[in-house]
């Protein structure tokens, strides 16, 4: 066989496997049914914890559902079934929801834990595609996902029918979501880590330099004055504050390049060059937002100012270390 032969084989099997998932993806939609629904009402009712389990490649998808859970507003966690029935089965409590996964619904690991799980009185959803199976006998709520055709060649190696339950996790997931109105703000706090977090949790208050790295000179300050502290500070601004604390202007460095241009005199007092009535920004608005009036502006730095005088100041390149940009 021959190196293009052979690397057209690769993308033909790609091709296969690709469509033989798409179709069993798309064939779940007309089971989508009543159960469904309940399974959702099911989540939505639960005062607890979603507990995941599944064994195997099952187990794998387990993992992801209870993650795709717990990051999208409803609290849930994956629970190995041949660890529970050596001590975790103690993580589960009676307020809780176990959600089982067997392709087949004999799975033993999964099958051995479900009579104390019973016992307890917690609510359980099977996914399976065996509708005559044990795990659907037993489950409060079965949801059937047929598979017919795996993508592997052999028909063996759970491939397609792990990609259909993926599918219908993520569905129970976002139909879950749906329903409780969680939004953007919501899954910024499941990600404070994330860029989405940093955008929707962060505030100006939270990354603005503060007290002495404020640059700050008085109105009778000359260019001299200002240009040290610009300096010191290190923001390429500096803010000229009256004699209440109030400000009353911002030089900065473009305003410098444009007096180099005007040869001035550095001991020109910094009130006859400073630029008067600057846009400021308020401590309590999201950094995000600080940073689309600034883009608009086409400003680099500003300072942030309350009713009493100025509390802040900060440039695009603090934004750009949190993350923000």
């Amino acid at each position: 066989m021959t190196k293009t032969e052979k690397m057209n084989d690769f993308i033909a099997s790609a091709h296969k496997v690709l469509q033989v998932e798409a179709d069993a993806i798309s064939s779940q939609i007309k089971h989508v049914d009543q159960s469904f629904i309940d399974a959702c009402e099911k989540i939505l009712d639960c005062d607890g914890r979603i507990v995941v389990t599944g064994m195997g490649k099952s187990g794998h998808i387990a993992n992801k559902i209870a993650a795709t859970l717990a990051s999208t507003g409803t609290p849930a966690f994956f629970v190995h079934p041949g660890e529970a029935s050596h001590g975790d089965l103690g993580m589960i409590t009676p307020k809780d929801l176990v959600l089982a996964i067997s392709n087949s619904g004999e799975t033993a690991e999964v099958l051995s834990i479900l009579p104390i799980i019973k016992r307890m009185g917690v609510p359980l959803i099977g996914l399976a595609s065996a509708p005559e199976s044990t795990l659907a006998r037993l489950s409060s709520v079965y949801i059937n996902i047929p598979v017919t055709q795996e993508a592997c060649p052999m028909n063996l190696a759970p491939t397609a029918s792990t990609t259909a339950t993926l599918a219908i996790g993520d569905a129970l997931a976002i139909a879950v979501l749906n329903a409780r109105d969680f939004d953007e703000k919501d899954f910024a706090r499941s990600h404070p880590g994330g860029s989405l977090g940093r955008r929707l949790l962060l505030y100006v208050e939270d990354i603005m330099h503060k007290g002495d790295s404020i640059p700050l000179v008085t109105e009778s300050a000359t260019l001299s004055d200002a240009l040290v502290e610009m300096t010191t500070k290190g923001l390429g601004m500096t803010g000229i504050i009256d004699s209440e604390g109030k400000l009353s202007g911002i030089y900065t460095d473009g305003d410098l390049r444009r007096t180099l241009a005007d040869r001035v005199s550095v001991d020109i007092p910094i009130t006859e060059i400073m630029t008067k009535a600057p846009v400021t920004a308020k401590a309590d608005i999201l950094a995000a937002e600080l940073v689309t009036i600034m883009k608009a502006k086409r400003i680099g730095a500003l300072i942030v100012t309350d009713d009493a005088g100025v509390v802040g100041a900060l440039n695009m390149q603090d934004l750009l270390k949190a993350g923000v940009l």
